[in-house]
């Protein structure tokens, strides 16, 4: 226990916490690995058996747990794999990570070799099962069957997925096929303990608390170095180990460390407190596997929270491209699932309803099709060893993208790399058999330089190889072994020789694998600056929008749920409208909350180190380049620190601050762990248990630990805010990462139910925010406070929610089916439905409900089918792919209302829910499905246009009812009625209704919301008289309904003589009885909706109760102001101007109002005198006043005026369409809005003579001051620019 606790005492400061060897373990012999995918049908060579961790000094350190399952699992992702001496047994490295509960990571760096078998009976047990494998083998067939059943009928897609990565035979054997020899079987060329040799998989690993990738891999390749080597080391292993457990600190920050392998020194560095945190993963190589482009998609569906998953033979690959992409995420941090390497064990967990970024191994020569992911939807598939990547369907672009690739471009161009990427070998590893070594170096320097054509992307330089093999410190070695067995390396040879001659003095004596080390080192930090400055540049003014209101950290910790914590509407529209679509997905994400309640609990404690060295480049770029006044600016801002990033790494690098403690003898027992080539020693234990108590940096931090002591007690009132915060990390926390070292099925279902909880809490915040966003912006249509970005935010929470449902789906899937889950349930349930109905002949019985909408007002009800809706879908050419369909449909049934129905309906049929899913899915779970079912339908409370305004160019049918007053006697007509349909996107055309039918459908492409309608007929026949109460027009895919109000008559000689009229639509809010929404309506979406229903129509024409002066206006201030409005809004959000300018409440009914009131229109001989007969009689007026010459002592610009006013008069007078005088009147209001003439009309209508004989004396029209007050109001118009449907102003010649 005292050793443990010696060893612990300064942990934190170490370089390296554990030194672990894995490998098989001879007493218990060969163990088949279940976990990882056995296949009984692979020959034995093939097949996976267990690994055990063999020694791990010391045995526990207290801040880092040593935890066996997981370690050993990652060392040995695979299980031991044996090898002959045929079969090619290069050394392998890789890393891991492990993530801890609280978030915290531990690195792990592996060197894989192989070694010789020398127990008898692992020997002999391979010889017996290769026996029985060749027995078995020739019993089942005569000819050569195929090495590996498929698996096509397994049950599960998870198990598929396990045996399709089995399918391919391993590097291994495809390597020793050479002259027709494959160990099938059938070859005969297996195994034979007398005539072969058996080596095994073992595994050196170090644990560290911080990424040094580079130095841990120089380290680990020396110590390898040393067993191999035909001369023992300079001192025994144990020195080397103690000392880098031990005696090797952790590198201060900004500082750099030099310490000793067991041949050549290491260096590495860390960087300073305002510097990028430290990052040691070659991000040249990620580039060069992957290309610029590529990366760049990859690191956009990262920063939205995507389900990626990243798919090579090689684990370091893996790692490298795992661990650079999230590297560039900063300063935001990846808070969902995160397993670079995925052990076969683990393949379940591909099934994880929520983002991950997991990475996946394959087998040579595996065909992506045979791979079956359990799902697809949402996710990005990354190929790293064949250069190409699978993207989702719809995903925004990252800002400035193609200014962005072409600065990274030139980064790598300076480097030397090309941006397109290449194949890229990793490292050549030094080859234990001559007879391969001529093979090994070919490939090597030859086959790489081999153009790869796929994806464009070119392979590397030779000198890029040179470059490489000068990286491994065994190059002189490799050299000697080659002249010795008479291998010519004559290109290798003149490449170096031609490096040499550029001139190695210049390098200050430092070694090409030092100076390749700053080149990556530099690169590394130059990429990532671009990425930082990216982040800096969009988020510049974050702090701005942050709302901190709560008194201290206890009280916000309690209300986090219900706090909002970022201004996300101003801060949208703050930013240039390219940007939007890819931040209004963003600001939506975990990271970026993580990240805001970072900021905010950085009040009242230490900052977070990512947070404070990018508050600190902010601050830093204020002071140098003062923002221009305008933030909406979408230019291009190139990274300006890349020169002094790099400059801070080269000064540690060449000027090592700190050099650690040489390895030393050390007091061990003589005779024990004696070398023997080739085999690693037993080494000794007790030496390796603690580490000295007396050097200095362990001192110092006894001493750091008792100050933190010391201060302890003061500290004691924030414990309390400490369990809070611990409470609130725990549960905002998603699964980071499995947990590997207990996978008993009692594990994996309490991880199932976790994620089931997590998907019911992900579907209520996120309806509760769609809600919310919608009900928002309702508020301010009706008066209460201000909106903004609101249609790209619906668009993004309804994206966001299509991509919800697909995880919920995909959760406990039995069999993948296509790419969509949902849709695949969906097919499965209407094949189900259409076979049930072939059955009994009878129509499709459901739920065929009968919503009671609009049956009362002549449309008959539209049925509720889901296998309908379905239908629709199905035949939009438009849409090509399952998940394509799946959100149409989302969307569709959201904007019908019907979403929560219809999924409830299509999980109604239990047995179609058994057979297609696991007993832990979510959709199994009653209780929760029934909660979420539940949240859906609160949706219910709001309107959406999400289908109809997505999918603009599908064609729609429509049905339409004229519908006449009854109560007269001319209901119907004898003339040729016309009617045509105008909405957002455009008009039906004329379309002739047929006589005496009153209801009509006809096929249009997508309309969008409908606005006006015009109706009209010829005058013919007897009866060419024709009272219509109003039009009902049908959306027959979506249901949603319009109702044109007209109320007047169609005829010469009556009303107003119209034979045409446009009608103003409103929209029909269904109103069955189970209407979830119900209580909480949204207000009519084709009406101002401010505007209050005050003043009846039926005054305008001297009937009823006259509207007061004061109420007039009032109506017309109203009417104006909801235009201004109208354009303040968002270019997509400002729904239809005809409606304020002609609807109920607009402009056009206001002004009709102004001149009604004082005007003398009691019937003369029977005869109404309308508005419009005033404005004839004043035009007439100035034309014989012009023709007699009264008009040239007027003013100059109110004879233009008047000569402006009778143009427009005329023009309406002489347009071949019949509106009638109301009509006419509508036009010339439209018109002089548009071109900003209403305001010099008033004037001259004011003082025409005419205006004695046809208003009273109190009239508004004669009232200078009202004239003048209206002139005014009616000016604030000039500065929008008003554009008029061409339903209104069709015929206008001007």
């Amino acid at each position: 226990m005292s050793a443990n606790m010696s060893g612990s005492g300064s942990a934190p400061c170490r370089f390296a916490h554990y030194f672990v060897i894995c490998g098989i373990d001879n007493e218990t012999g060969l163990e088949p690995d279940a976990l990882a995918g056995e296949n009984f049908d692979q020959s034995p060579l093939k097949r996976t058996f267990k690994s055990k961790v063999l020694a791990h000094y010391p045995k526990n350190i207290e801040c880092s747990p040593f935890d066996q399952d997981a370690v050993n699992m990652l060392c040995m992702p695979k299980g031991l794999s044996f090898r002959t001496q045929r079969d090619s047994r290069t050394p392998q490295f890789h890393s891991f990570l492990i993530t801890r509960e609280d978030g915290s990571r531990t690195y792990g760096f592996v060197h894989t070799y192989y070694e010789e078998v020398t127990s008898p009976q692992i020997c002999s047990a391979m010889q017996t099962l290769h026996q029985m494998y060749q027995a078995e083998h020739n019993a089942s067939a005569h000819n050569c069957p195929s090495s590996s059943s498929s698996s096509s009928s397994s049950s599960s897609s998870m198990d598929s997925l396990a045996s399709s990565l089995d399918e391919v035979e391993s590097p291994s054997s495809t390597s020793s096929s050479q002259g027709g020899r494959r160990s099938s079987g059938c070859s005969g060329e297996g195994y034979d303990s007398v005539r072969d040799t058996l080596y095994v998989s073992k595994a050196m690993c170090l644990i560290t608390p911080m990424p040094f990738m580079h130095a841990c891999k120089r380290f680990l390749s020396q110590v390898h170095r040393a067993v191999i080597s035909h001369q023992p080391p300079p001192l025994p292993l144990e020195s080397y180990i103690y000392n880098i457990l031990y005696e090797v600190p952790l590198p201060p920050p900004g500082r750099s460390l030099k310490f000793h392998g067991v041949y050549e020194p290491v260096l590495c560095q860390r960087p300073g407190v305002g510097e990028l945190p430290l990052a040691d993963f070659p991000l040249s190589e990620a580039f060069q596997l992957l290309g610029v482009e590529n990366l760049v998609q990859i690191f956009t569906c990262v920063l939205l929270e995507m389900q990626i998953l990243l798919y090579s033979q090689d684990y370091q690959r893996l790692m490298v491209v795992a661990e650079g992409i999230t590297t560039l995420l900063f300063p935001f941090q990846w808070q969902h699932v995160y397993v670079p390497i995925l052990p076969a064990s683990l393949l379940h967990f591909l099934d994880a309803p929520v983002p991950y970024l997991m990475g996946l191994q394959s087998k040579e020569g595996t065909d992506r099709s045979k791979l079956e992911l359990p799902q697809e939807a949402n996710l990005c598939f990354v190929d790293i060893d064949n250069h190409c990547i699978e993207l989702p369907e719809e995903f925004p672009q990252f800002p400035n993208k193609t200014e962005f690739i072409q600065e990274l471009s030139e980064v790598l161009l300076s480097f030397g790399l090309s941006p397109e990427g290449g194949n890229t070998s990793s490292e050549p590893a030094v080859s234990l058999q001559t007879s391969t070594l001529e093979k090994e170096l070919k490939s090597t320097s030859l086959s790489e330089l081999v153009d790869d054509r796929r994806n464009g992307n070119l392979g590397g330089e030779a000198l890029d190889v040179l470059e490489l093999l000068q990286g491994n410190p065994t190059l002189e070695r490799l050299q000697a072994l080659a002249k010795r067995t008479g291998v010519k390396v004559a290109r290798l040879e003149a490449l170096a020789a031609g490096r040499k001659a550029l001139g190695e003095e210049g390098v200050g004596g430092r070694s090409p694998a030092e100076e390749e080390e700053l080149r990556n080192a530099k690169l590394n930090v130059q990429l990532r600056e671009v990425f930082a400055a990216r982040f800096a540049t969009m988020f510049a003014d974050y702090e701005s929008f942050v709302i901190q209101n709560s008194p201290d950290l206890e009280s916000w910790l309690t209300n986090r749920e219900q706090m909002h914590n970022f201004d996300k509407a101003s801060f949208l529209s703050d930013q240039p409208e390219p940007y939007l679509p890819f931040l209004s997905h963003f600001i939506e994400t975990q990271m970026f909350a993580t990240f805001i309640d970072n900021k905010i609990m950085s009040q009242w404690e230490e900052k977070e180190p990512l947070l404070r060295v990018f508050d600190g480049r902010i601050e830093k770029a204020r002071l140098y380049n003062v923002r221009a006044p305008s933030l909406r600016s979408s230019v291009y801002q190139k990274c300006t620190f890349l020169k002094e990033s790099a400059q801070a790494i080269e000064q540690r690098l060449r000027k090592i601050d700190h050099t650690a403690i040489h390895p030393h003898l050390l007091d061990m027992k003589i005779g024990q762990g004696k070398y023997q080539q080739g085999f690693f020693p037993k080494l000794q234990a007790d030496v390796l248990a603690s580490g000295p108590t007396n050097n200095k940096w362990s001192n110092r931090t006894c001493s750091t630990q008792r100050r933190v002591d010391r201060h302890r007690p003061q500290n004691d009132h924030l414990v309390l805010d400490n369990e809070l915060k611990e409470k609130y990390m725990q549960e905002n926390r998603n699964l980071r990462q499995p947990k590997l070292s207990d996978l008993s099925p009692a594990v994996i279902a309490q991880t199932n139910w976790k994620f089931v909880e997590g998907l019911l809490k992900e579907c209520k915040m996120k309806t509760k925010r769609m809600l919310v966003e919608k009900m928002g912006r309702e508020a301010v249509e009706l008066g209460h406070g201000e909106a903004n970005i609101t249609g790209l935010e619906e668009n993004t929470l309804i994206a966001s929610l299509c991509d919800l449902l697909e995880r919920i789906w995909s959760h406990g899937l039995q069999v993948k089916q296509g790419k969509s889950a949902l849709w695949s349930h969906l097919l499965h349930y209407q094949a189900r439905e259409e076979k049930n109905e072939q059955l009994s002949e009878s129509p499709v019985s459901n739920g065929q409900e009968k919503r009671k909408i609009e049956s009362s007002v002549g449309l008959s009800a539209l049925p509720v089918s889901l296998i309908q809706d379905m239908r629709h879908i199905q035949n939009m050419g438009e849409i090509k792919t399952d998940v394509g369909r799946a959100r149409a449909w989302i969307r569709l049934s959201l904007e019908k209302k019907l979403l929560s129905q219809h999924l409830k309906q299509l999980l109604s049929n239990q047995a179609l829910t058994k057979k297609l899913y696991k007993r832990y899915a979510f959709l199994r779970c009653e209780e929760e499905k029934e909660q979420f079912l539940f949240h859906l339908l609160s949706l219910n409370a709001v309107d959406y246009f999400c289908f109809t305004s997505v999918f603009t160019t599908i064609m729609i049918p429509y049905r339409a009812v004229i519908i006449p007053i009854k109560k007269l006697s001319n209901a119907m007509t004898t003339s040729n009625p016309w009617l045509c349909v105008s909405g957002e996107l455009g008009d039906s055309g004329i379309l002739q209704i047929t006589k005496n039918v009153l209801e009509m459908t006809f096929d249009r492409q997508n309309l969008g919301k409908l606005t006006t309608v015009q109706l009209g007929h010829d005058n013919s026949g007897l009866l060419a008289k024709w009272l219509v109460d109003c039009v009902m027009v049908r959306n027959e895919i979506t249901g949603h309904t319009y109702k044109f109000p007209c109320g007047r008559w169609l005829g010469k000689g009556v009303d107003d003589g119209s034979l045409e009229r446009v009608l103003i639509g409103e929209f029909v809010v269904p109103s069955s009885d189970d209407d979830g929404g119900r209580g909480s309506r949204t207000p009519p979406l084709q009406r101002s909706p401010s505007q209050i229903r005050r003043i009846s129509i039926t005054s305008l024409t001297g009937r009823g109760s006259k509207p007061t002066t004061v109420q007039i206006q009032e109506s017309i201030g109203e009417a104006v102001n909801n235009i201004i409005k109208h354009f303040h809004k968002p270019e997509k959000e400002r729904g239809s101007l005809t409606v304020l300018l002609c609807g109920e409440g607009g402009l056009v009914w206001a002004l009709e109002q102004f001149f009604h009131h004082g005007f003398r229109s009691a019937r003369i001989f029977q005869k109404n005198v309308f508005v419009w007969d005033f404005f004839e009689r004043t035009v007439a007026f100035v034309e014989n006043a012009d023709q007699i010459g009264d008009l040239q002592e007027t003013p100059e610009p109110l004879s233009l005026n008047s000569e402006s006013f009778c143009r427009y008069v005329n023009a309406i007078n002489s347009m071949p369409r019949n509106i009638g005088k109301d009509g006419k009147f509508q036009l010339l209001v439209c018109l002089g809005a548009r071109d900003r003439l209403l305001p010099q009309w008033l004037p001259l209508l004011a003082e025409c003579s005419i205006i004695t004989r046809m208003y009273e004396e109190n009239a508004l029209l004669r009232d200078k001051l009202t004239v003048s007050s209206l002139i005014a109001v009616l000016e604030t118009l000039h500065d929008f620019p008003i554009t008029l449907e061409s339903s209104l102003t069709k015929s206008v010649e001007l």
